[in-house]
């Protein structure tokens, strides 16, 4: 995909209000690419960055507000995406909800959260993209995460779900082939966890997750950003991998 190209790409970025999901927006932005900026419920946070990137770039930036856990507003969030601009190049399942289950402690609401937004909703999504990005011969990038192969203990449903968008990930490559290339980016330590999940990363567990890594020091979303933008718009012969940006951490995790 060339980001010079006369028809700028578009593509679809979920969760893409905060953290990483914007930087990510905001990379791919800069790369040329009109962006569809999906939330949930960060309404503010969207709309201020799609007033920030349509600065740069007129008309190049849109929010789009849907709840992945339910599927017909997943059919409808990458219809309203199509509509916008007519087509769609590539779509970055970023969205993911994050939180201790202990076994013993899971619960019904956990299963549809955490499964929903972590795999359910990228399959789905995916699934409904997929006649438009073949089309467009386009890309699809799954955030993953490292525990996905080597799992953070009292997240066993999390990881599981993860898990199975590794395995979904490698799945849709074979599917989509030829026209459409599906690979994912597996974040280490980058962004701590906020909400729920916070109070599991203490400073002391924080010290300990950063000096089990190779470089010794904490990733940031730009570095989750740059490797998404080589698989859309710089790896047109790479298809069904994972690209571990997580310090070497899971080199021995």
């Amino acid at each position: 995909m060339n980001p010079e190209a006369s028809l700028s790409p578009v593509i679809l970025i979920t969760g893409a209000a905060r953290r990483v999901g914007a930087e990510i927006a905001r990379t791919l932005h800069a790369a040329g690419a009109r962006v569809i900026l999906h939330y949930r419920s960060s309404v503010q946070e969207a709309t201020a960055l799609a007033v920030e990137l349509n600065v740069v770039r007129p008309g190049s930036a849109v929010c789009i507000q849907a709840d992945l856990c339910d599927n017909a507003q997943i059919v409808g969030l990458v219809e309203s995406a199509v509509a916008q601009f007519g087509r769609l190049d590539a779509l970055v399942n970023n969205a993911s909800a994050f939180y201790a289950t202990p076994l013993g402690s899971i619960d019904e609401q956990a299963w549809q959260e955490l499964i929903g937004s972590n795999l359910k909703a990228p399959l789905f999504l995916s699934q409904a993209a997929a006649v438009h990005l073949h089309a467009s011969c386009g890309t699809i990038v799954n955030i993953t995460d490292i525990h996905a192969e080597r799992p953070l203990k009292n997240f066993p449903l999390y990881c599981a779900a993860k898990a199975g968008l590794l395995g979904l990930t490698r799945a849709l490559a074979l599917e989509l082939a030829p026209a459409v290339r599906v690979n994912a980016v597996a974040p280490g330590p980058v962004e701590w966890p906020v909400g729920a999940a916070a109070g599991e990363f203490d400073d002391n567990a924080k010290s300990t997750i950063v000096s089990r890594t190779l470089l010794q020091r904490q990733g940031s979303s730009a570095d989750i950003a740059r490797a998404v933008r080589f698989l859309i718009f710089d790896a047109p012969y790479v298809t069904g991998q994972v690209i571990n940006v997580d310090g070497g951490r899971s080199i021995y995790l």
